[in-house]
């Protein structure tokens, strides 16, 4: 349907302050902060340095193991050469001694001679060794002073073996062993291989020490926010309700901030209505009850006669504060659940136009024009609602209209749909409400003249009955108005409602 432009009436309900004196303290959980550990940014430093020591200990592991097995490569090779150079002075020697003998001893101890922590074995070609070197120099000497011989040093495959060729046949074999890593190493490699791993150990502490450091400024930028969503949280508990942690970002933990303050701002919302309804109901019944209570006085000292017509103001009164109780009752209801929403399929259509029908006549005596505009067929007005709650809601949406519409004017009731949604619209040519009060229409006890409203028999819960109602219907309502030139209320119902199918709905347009 094409929605009504027109403007809305002053509605329900202002009475009460519009804030609740103070906002209160809170409430204080007795509880003393004792037994605590270590605080998130301590645990964030220890886990950053274990991290970095577990770390730079895997990759110092991890570096001297193949920087180790590259010094035993090299000391192989040098091994191999070793054995390949004294194997080939031995078949010159062998060649020219024609056999084994002092010259080629002589041979074997210069080469082994050549570096103290080398061993060489030489075995002649039936097996049999003839000179043997394979023990290291700090094992010569035994305990007891005499010489201590091993024929198997060390293992067989640590050994590196190099043939005796004499006239392209085999007359021996060299065996050479070392013994440590830094064996047939020079002074310069040595020094290099010393330096190496000092290098790395320095560099391992380095690394740690700069873990460590960019630990601290880690842990302060992460616990920073927590610490401030504490210190809000901390406030709020002891009853600033105006605290905010104001924490930014599109984290986790930004993320939590703004969960956080739009928390707080929903308590700060919800305690401030809590008292502000707590002040406008007591006003609210203090109003007729101060009635009642002049009125039964002042018979009672005699001041005014016991009559009819002041028994029927007290009576007038006592009625009045009745149906405020119940209209108060009926919102608590549908508000916690109490009363159950009971869908079934129903002709919006038909239920408004009865509606309407109803209260003609009492629009009439208003001298007020009242019209229903039906803007859909009827197969397209058929929705799961509760009829009792929606006649409840659409009544007091028309009462409105008919208290704030003077004379003479024009209340237009229509029904329609927008898309899935069943639209009922109620439109008046009355006062109109003022633009920074709209945000308030649906507030208990809210007016925008108490005197007159209470004049005219309005409660001012009439319009929060109608939220909740269409609230529970999966719903929502809409207010425009301009002052001077009338209002208009919107309900936008679903046509259908998750536990109810509609029966013979027909298609939207």
């Amino acid at each position: 349907m094409a929605r009504v432009d027109s403007h809305s009436t002053a509605h329900e309900g202002q009475g009460g302050q519009e804030h609740a004196e103070g906002q209160g303290a809170a409430w204080q959980t007795g509880r003393a902060d004792v037994g605590r550990g270590p605080s998130f940014s301590s645990r964030l430093i220890l886990s950053f340095a274990l991290t970095a020591v577990m770390t730079a200990a895997l990759l110092v592991a991890v570096l001297g193991v193949v920087w180790e097995g590259q010094f035993q490569s090299y000391t192989r090779d040098n091994m191999e050469r070793m054995a390949s150079n004294t194997a080939s002075m031995l078949a010159r020697a062998y060649k020219a001694a024609d056999g084994w003998g002092a010259s080629t001893n002589q041979v074997v101890s210069a080469a082994s001679a050549q570096a103290s922590d080398v061993g060489i074995q030489v075995i002649n070609a039936n097996g049999t060794i003839i000179y043997d070197d394979t023990w290291p120099a700090s094992a010569v000497v035994g305990e007891d002073g005499a010489p201590s011989v091993s024929l198997a040093p060390a293992a067989p495959e640590s050994a590196v073996t190099a043939p005796v060729e004499v006239d392209g046949g085999r007359v021996g074999t060299v065996r050479v062993w070392a013994f440590g890593s830094d064996a047939l190493l020079t002074k310069s490699d040595a020094a290099f291989r010393k330096n190496s791993y000092g290098a790395i150990a320095a560099a391992a502490c380095a690394a740690m020490l700069l873990a460590c450091i960019m630990g601290v400024f880690i842990s302060h930028s992460l616990s920073k926010p927590i610490r401030r969503i504490a210190q809000a949280a901390k406030a709020l508990r002891n009853g600033d309700l105006t605290a905010r942690c104001r924490v930014d970002g599109e984290d986790e933990i930004g993320r939590l901030g703004e969960t956080f303050d739009d928390m707080a701002t929903s308590l700060e919302r919800d305690l401030t209505m809590e008292h502000r309804l707590t002040s406008d109901v007591a006003h609210e019944l203090r109003t007729p009850l101060m009635a009642m209570l002049v009125n039964v006085e002042a018979m009672q000292d005699g001041v005014l006669p016991a009559d009819d017509e002041h028994l029927a103001l007290v009576a007038s009164e006592v009625r009045r504060l009745s149906r405020l109780v119940d209209a108060m009752l009926r919102l608590s209801r549908i508000e916690n659940g109490t009363t159950a929403v009971k869908l079934e399929t129903c002709d919006i259509g038909a239920l408004v136009g009865a509606i309407v029908e109803s209260q003609e006549g009492l629009f009439r005596d208003q001298g007020l024009e009242l019209t229903y505009i039906g803007r859909a067929p009827s197969d397209e007005l058929r929705c799961a609602a509760d009829p009792d709650m929606i006649k409840q809601a659409v009544i007091n949406l028309m009462s409105n209209a008919m208290r704030y519409t003077p004379e003479g004017g024009h209340v237009v009731v229509s029904v329609g749909r927008e898309g899935s949604d069943m639209v009922i619209s109620v439109a008046d040519t009355g006062i109109g409400i003022a633009e920074e009060d709209l945000p308030r229409v649906f507030s208990r006890f809210w007016r925008s003249d108490a005197s007159r409203e209470r004049v005219s028999g309005g409660l001012g819960v009439g319009l929060s009955l109608v939220k909740e109602i269409v609230s529970k219907h999966n719903g929502f309502v809409e207010v425009k108005s301009e002052l001077g030139q009338g209002t208009v209320f919107i309900i936008h119902i679903p046509a259908e409602q998750p536990s109810h199918r509609v029966r013979g709905l027909g298609s939207t347009h």
